[in-house]
């Protein structure tokens, strides 16, 4: 139970250091397409932050699926 709480915890502090400093990061950019989602289109986002935002998501959703994968009982090995 603790090694899923802390891949849990750890994914989550990733995930959201990520985020800081790509917003941080994406401030000043010129280039800005929009997405074409099918029935709208999104507002202008710079490209770098939409790379970024994927990452972000990439990480929690894989941090997230190890805490669940992880074992559930901690045995030692011979027991």
């Amino acid at each position: 139970m603790v090694l899923r709480l802390r891949l849990l915890a750890s994914s989550l502090l990733g995930g959201g250091l990520l985020l800081a400093i790509l917003c941080l990061g994406a401030q000043n950019l010129d280039q800005r397409p929009s997405l074409n989602l099918g029935f709208a289109r999104s507002t202008p986002l710079p490209a770098g932050f939409l790379v970024g935002i994927a990452l972000v998501i990439g990480v929690l959703s894989g941090g997230c699926s190890a805490a669940l994968l992880a074992p559930r009982n901690e045995q030692l090995p011979g027991d």
